[in-house]
């Protein structure tokens, strides 16, 4: 079994996945808008463009998202999407990529359970945290 996070967003899913791409050193595998869907012919013009599937392998990790039509999309509440990484270095890049345009919640810094952590919602408004953990004792 794999657990998958799906994301969603209101227009702008290519956009933002071509971002974590460069942010994760991922690769944007597929892109499937509604436009090219059986269901074409049935969706307004404005929406063809839009993302109905969208996937970004990450290494062995996968990100999956689409454009949630308008009454459907809601802010994404009680949840963020994890990085564990394994150098302090890798936790600050990623944390420093994907901060651009968005807030940080709480800095990427020394706690007492990892050597960097950071939390953060990007401009897309996905909430991330960003964990390189501290050694487990022996």
């Amino acid at each position: 079994m794999q657990l998958n996070p799906y994301l969603t967003f209101k227009g702008d899913c290519k956009a933002a996945f071509e971002f974590y791409a460069q942010c994760l050193n991922g690769k944007v595998e597929a892109v499937f808008t509604h436009g090219e869907s059986p269901m074409a012919e049935q969706t307004t013009p404005e929406w063809r463009d839009k993302v109905m599937h969208a996937q970004l392998n990450i290494g062995t990790q996968v990100l999956m998202g689409a454009d949630a039509p308008p009454q459907f999309q809601q802010k994404p509440q009680g949840f963020s999407v994890n990085i564990n990484v394994d150098t302090t270095e890798e936790a600050e890049r990623i944390f420093n990529a994907l901060v651009a345009g968005g807030t940080a919640q709480m800095p990427i810094q020394e706690t007492f359970w990892a050597l960097r952590f950071g939390a953060l919602v990007d401009r897309f408004g996905t909430p991330w945290m960003i964990n390189c953990l501290r050694p487990c004792p022996d």
